[in-house]
Formats: C-alpha cells, structure tokens, sequence
C-alpha cells in the first residue's frame, strides 16, 4: 500500500465534503465540487510531482462506486414511470437525435484535430453520462482516462451555456428543458436541472439515464455506422 496514494485518497475524499458545504453557501459554477476538488488536487500532484498512476492505486475505488451509483439511477425510473409512458415518443426521439448528433459532431471535431483512433473512439463515447461512457469506450477500443475528462468538458459546458442556449430555444415546456439538460450535459446538467425545478429535474434524470442505456447497447454498432459512412 503507498502512503502517498493513501493520502490523496483521503484528501479527495475531504476535499469534496469541504468543497461541497463550500458550494452550498457561495453557488458558483468554479466552486462546484466536481471542478474545484479535481484542479486542487492537479495543483498538487504537479507541485509534487505525484504521477497519475500512483493517486490512482487506492482512487479507483471512487471509480468503481460510478457502477452502483448507476443502478440507484434506476429508483426515478421506476417512480416516474408513468412519465416515462406519457412522453415515450418525446423522450426516445430526443434521445436517438441527440446522441446522433453528439456522435457525428465528435466524429467531425477528431478529423479537424486528426486525433487518433483511440482518442477519436473516446471522443464519440462522451455523449452519455461517466459510468455508462467508461463501459461503451471499454467496448470500442477507446480509452476510459480520456472519456471521463471528455465527459466532464461536455458536461461543464453544457451547464455553463444551459440558461443562454434554453432562452434561445425559447422551449416553455418545463419537461423539454430537463430532457435537454440531462441529454446534452448528463450529470452535470441534471444537478443543474435540479436546481431550476423539481420537474426539470426529474425530465433530465430520466433522459440521461436512458440515453445511457440506449448507447451502452447500441452505441457500439452506430459509432461503428457513422465511421463507415462518413470516413
């Protein structure tokens, strides 16, 4: 067991009880848990020249608790169901556009860059929420590290833009904002959709969990699709 690993283990687990009372009395986007913990820590691990591998030997464990945190996802599910029935249409057209257009833009954006087939792979996994993005990347040849850093991006942007981009879409419906924030900014917008309304809330929840599903099991076949037709 390295102390060193130990260590920041526990600092990250501090760091987040701290840095989210933190967020609780000052609200601020930078301040949010899932931002400020991870840059103190790089701030750190850079000045001590602790290297990835190493804060990973006893951090993965925070990793590994994605897969049952997924499951508990299944709880709004079941209480929402009758939802679910009355806005089935809705809610699997908006997920089946929307994850096609997250895979077609990042299929364009890794030519632009001439990524390689790893990073590429990686980039158009990132669509979905972490847990269910590690398992489609794992399954298409992609890297796991860089999916969990594209997930992150896509979600910090997509709440950072969510209140401009939802005015300008003019959307009224309360449901159609949540479906929207949970599809395009997956945890990150459902925290946010949260705070807006219980409602919007609810509506992103249910859209991210199920476009995480959808893509675990036909995300591989229409990754696979849109490099052969548009490569």
């Amino acid at each position: 067991m390295n102390s060193i690993s130990v260590l920041f283990f526990v600092l990250t687990l501090v760091g987040y009880i701290l840095a989210k009372k933190l967020h609780r009395k000052l609200p601020y986007m930078v301040l949010s848990p899932a931002l400020f913990v991870p840059f103190v820590l790089i701030i750190l691990m850079l000045c001590f020249h602790i290297s990835y591998d190493t804060y990973m030997q006893e951090s993965q464990w925070i990793v590994w608790m994605l897969g049952p945190a997924t499951v508990a996802f299944a709880i709004p599910i079941y209480e929402y169901r009758q939802i679910i029935r009355q806005h089935a249409l809705s809610i699997s057209l908006g997920i089946v556009i929307g994850m096609l257009a997250g895979i077609i833009s990042a299929f364009y954006l890794a030519q632009l860059f001439q990524f390689d087939q790893e990073t590429s792979y990686s980039l158009m996994a990132r669509s979905i929420s972490t847990p269910f993005a590690m398992e489609l990347t794992s399954n298409i040849g992609g890297s796991v590290e860089l999916v969990i850093l594209f997930t992150m991006i896509t979600g910090i942007a997509g709440v950072a833009l969510a209140d401009l981009v939802l005015a300008g879409l003019k959307l009224h419906s309360r449901f159609a904002q949540g479906a929207a924030l949970g599809n395009a900014a997956h945890g990150f917008g459902t925290s946010k959709a949260l705070s807006r309304h219980k409602e919007e809330g609810v509506a992103a929840c249910l859209s991210m969990v199920l476009a995480g599903v959808f893509m675990v099991l036909l995300g591989p076949s229409l990754i696979h699709l849109v490099i052969y037709l548009l490569g």
